[in-house]
């Protein structure tokens, strides 16, 4: 029987992270992985997305080259060709990864992983033969699956979830997509974009709960500009085949409505995969459908971690990455704890919408007195140069302190640039302090500085 240090079972951006930081600690590692190094986000969620949305802009940006005095004719997607691309760019990071697992000596299983008692891992692999491992310290990372919801019909053909319409290799004509989350506006955006006539069908008040609201009304308008049509405070009844169409019946406020696509999208969320954890034999206190955790990533049970989506919380690859660390030093003797106060959250649409820190809800929820300042980027000359001047920064900041403790983003690059408001909640930044940092011009970035002057007094290039 193999003995390690530490067996990480999932190999998603939460578990082979963790493997890699017990490696970089002198551990002998174990990673288990069922399917492919990386996960969902890899292989079916954060990249190949992304390599989507990049092919999707760049059509938006060639429908409109005219306005920058470039002249296109006969110009089409290949789509085929976009698909080739992301599975292009899936396969060169997997195989990064499986060269960062040799080059730390990690040991990796091909395996389904069972935890059915502390200390051992049963693998069971693709001829079902078995073997078993054990460890003093096990980190399960299962990660998460598409979510199931009881409506009628979502059993039939040309009904999908986000993982299916990865595989797509055609361009729908329509499609429906139920679910107003991150992932539901994700692909609403890029389908949109290739020409797909998108309806997303939402059953809260809103789309995008966890985005700043005053964002959140800002952002629905240019979705109706995008031709994207959005039900908010509907609910979907039953899904019907008739032909080569689904007919989707919707409960909205005003009554019922047939609404006929091609594809129907459900992107309602994940929840956690425990297929191979035995929570009841081992004792694991679970929240719901998670495992509970403590701020070391701890379970009830000693020597047993878990990390990422299987603990529910905020469902992102880097917290899961984050919480991969802490849980791996803990394992090894260290004490670090999890600090979810600085969490970027984002949102690929387009435009791009980012947040990180406490939204003005929250603030005014847990009774803050705070000042806001916003900066628009039809202010901002590099917005302006690049032709993508739609769009606001929102800084917030505590009255007494001028801390800054939140910061909201909708435009260009935001989820590149809600990293600069993200390091400074963490390290305390004043809006005094952000003004008074040189920011290069132009750049996007200037639209942060001027935002932090209006925290202060007033943003200088705003009339």
């Amino acid at each position: 029987m193999s003995q390690f240090d530490v067996i990480v079972i999932g190999g998603g951006p939460g578990g082979y992270v963790a493997a890699i930081r017990a490696a970089h600690l002198g551990a002998k590692v174990a990673l288990v992985e069922k399917e492919k190094l990386g996960g969902t986000c890899l292989n079916w969620g954060c990249i190949p997305t992304k390599a989507l949305v990049k092919s999707a802009a760049l059509w938006r940006e060639i429908q409109h080259a005219g306005d920058f005095g470039i002249e296109i004719s006969g110009a089409q997607v290949n789509y085929s060709q976009v698909v080739a691309r992301k599975d292009q760019v899936v396969s060169t990071l997997v195989m990064g990864i499986e060269a960062l697992m040799k080059k730390n000596k990690i040991i990796v299983y091909s395996a389904l992983g069972k935890v059915m008692e502390s200390g051992k891992v049963v693998l069971q692999k693709e001829d079902n033969s078995e073997e078993t491992i054990q460890a003093a310290k096990i980190i399960i990372a299962t990660g998460s699956m598409p979510a199931r919801l009881p409506i009628p019909g979502l059993d039939l053909p040309g009904v999908i979830n986000s993982d299916d319409a990865l595989k797509l290799t055609e361009i729908p004509d329509s499609m429906l997509v139920i679910g107003g989350g991150v992932i539901g506006m994700e692909f609403a955006s890029i389908f949109s974009a290739f020409g797909t006539k998108v309806t997303v069908v939402e059953m809260l008040p809103s789309i995008l709960p966890m985005v700043d609201e005053e964002l959140t009304k800002r952002f629905r308008p240019l979705l109706k500009k995008e031709g994207i049509e959005v039900l908010t405070s509907a609910k979907v009844k039953e899904v019907e085949q008739i032909g080569a169409q689904l007919v989707t019946m919707v409960e909205t406020g005003k009554g019922e409505v047939e609404i006929i696509t091609t594809k129907v999208l459900v992107a309602a969320g994940r929840v956690p995969v425990m297929h191979g954890i035995g929570a009841e034999q081992l004792g694991l206190e679970l929240t719901g459908r998670a495992i509970k955790v403590n701020e070391k990533m701890e379970t009830n049970v000693p020597g047993i971690y878990a990390i990422g989506d299987v603990v529910g919380g905020a469902m992102l690859a880097h917290v899961a990455s984050f919480e991969g660390i802490v849980a791996a030093e803990n394992a090894l003797g260290q004490q670090s704890v999890m600090d979810y106060r600085v969490v970027p959250s984002c949102v690929f649409c387009h435009p791009e919408i980012a947040s990180v820190g406490l939204s003005e809800q929250e603030v005014k929820e847990q009774g803050i007195d705070y000042v806001v300042s916003k900066f628009p980027f039809t202010a901002n000359g590099k917005a302006l140069a690049i032709g993508e001047a739609v769009g606001t920064v929102k800084l917030i900041a505590r009255k007494d302190t001028g801390a800054i403790i939140g910061g909201h983003i909708m435009g260009p690059h935001a989820t590149d640039l809600i990293a600069e408001v993200g390091l400074a909640i963490k390290a305390g930044i004043t809006g005094q302090q952000m003004a008074e940092t040189i920011h290069a011009h132009p750049t996007l970035a200037e639209t942060l500085m001027e935002a932090a002057h209006g925290l202060v007094d007033k943003p200088l290039h705003l009339a």
